[in-house]
């Protein structure tokens, strides 16, 4: 191989897994429910030191895990008190800017959650609208019950899991990393 010309090395994609659960918010203590982006009037909301958003934050959580970069507790945990009551949708969206400044880009963002309700369907591609234009890439969201079985078929709470699909930018501007 002469040295002006060189074969470019291949591009390896990272993947990254979140997971993340929160418990409904106590009777006494109602929360509106955030789920995928959304506010679910009239349906009981999740406890959590944000939103409480578990779509949101599972898929925020991948893409930190594809990364590297550590996870949401390094990045928005409880010692943020800027991140109080914040958005899932704002939390994807920062996570998102994180990445692209660690040098790379989102191929996607896939969440699968359980729970009993809401019946998501009818909503399904609102959600992913939303949570694509925070990531600025696609992120698709599934629902599954747990047939009645633990914490979520009890209907305690609302679990999901996410996977990302990163890439690395040849060269990052330098705007990109601070």
């Amino acid at each position: 191989m002469s040295s002006h010309h060189s074969t470019p090395l291949p591009v390896i994609p990272r993947t990254g897994i979140g997971i993340d659960v929160h418990a409904y918010a106590p009777e006494d203590a109602p929360q509106p429910l955030w789920l995928g982006g959304l506010f679910w009037d009239g349906e009981r909301g999740l406890s959590g030191h944000s939103d409480g958003d578990p779509v949101a934050h599972a898929a925020a959580d991948a893409l930190f895990s594809a990364c590297g970069v550590g996870d949401l507790g390094t990045h928005f945990g409880t010692d943020r008190p800027e991140y109080a009551g914040a958005s899932g949708v704002t939390l994807l969206a920062e996570a998102a800017r994180i990445v692209r400044a660690e040098g790379f880009e989102i191929g996607n963002i896939a969440v699968q959650f359980v729970a009993n309700r809401p019946k998501f369907g009818p909503r399904r591609e609102e959600s992913q609208r939303v949570l694509s234009e925070a990531a600025g890439a696609p992120v698709s969201v599934s629902a599954t019950t747990s047939d009645g079985l633990g914490f979520t078929g009890r209907g305690e709470g609302i679990s999901a899991t996410a996977t990302a699909l990163v890439y690395p930018v040849r060269s990052a501007s330098p705007e990109s990393v601070a």
